[in-house]
């Protein structure tokens, strides 16, 4: 089914590839063996992971607007992937018209006398990604938390209702080394907004 699915996919130039999950709980049974776990490792588009979410994003086909994204998160790690996949989430939020939030999560907690500048200085960095006036009538926001990322990403989302969150996802072609524990694999398992996965 796999293969098929990313045959398909390369013939027809497809631009996203849309998959379910079940999201069973604990990253220890993180879709492994899945097709939907394998697709998201080897597609070379991006791929939308979607769970049974908190609020429907998606109104009755009479609806002019079909697809409500008013709330969308982009987590940033300041790499390579993530930069890139930027691009998409503002793309995405200039689109929708939607209200971007650019989130950057302190795993290693600085020491309380230093918390302070290291949030400003993360902050700061996150704000360089904004465009001085910020067109399309869409608006961007930044945050900085502190703990493990794929909690805070999860806790963060349900918080503010988030309809869509936007992350990078490596190990495209191969068992990636980090794949029980990457972050953008337990958004999917853990949370309940839908996923975009932007391979670089």
């Amino acid at each position: 089914m796999t293969d098929l699915i990313l045959s398909l996919a390369e013939v027809q130039a497809v631009n996203l590839i849309v998959m379910g999950t079940h999201g069973l709980r604990g990253l220890d049974r993180l879709m492994m063996g899945s097709v939907t776990e394998k697709v998201l490792r080897r597609a070379r588009c991006p791929v939308l992971a979607v769970r049974k979410p908190a609020h429907l994003v998606i109104s009755s086909e009479h609806d002019p607007e079909p697809i409500h994204l008013s709330k969308m998160l982009f987590c940033m790690d300041f790499s390579d992937l993530s930069r890139h996949t930027s691009e998409h989430a503002f793309s995405m939020a200039k689109e929708y018209g939607a209200e971007l939030t650019l989130l950057h999560v302190l795993e290693n907690a600085p020491k309380p006398a230093d918390l302070q500048s290291a949030t400003e200085e993360v902050v700061n960095r996150l704000k360089k990604y904004i465009a001085p006036e910020t067109p399309g009538g869409y608006s961007v926001k930044v945050t900085v938390r502190i703990g493990k990322p794929y909690q805070e990403i999860t806790q963060l989302a349900t918080a503010e209702q988030i309809d869509l969150v936007i992350m990078g996802a490596r190990g495209r072609g191969s068992l990636h080394a980090a794949l029980f524990g990457s972050t953008t694999y337990g958004v999917i398992q853990l949370g309940s907004a839908p996923v975009l996965a932007v391979h670089i």
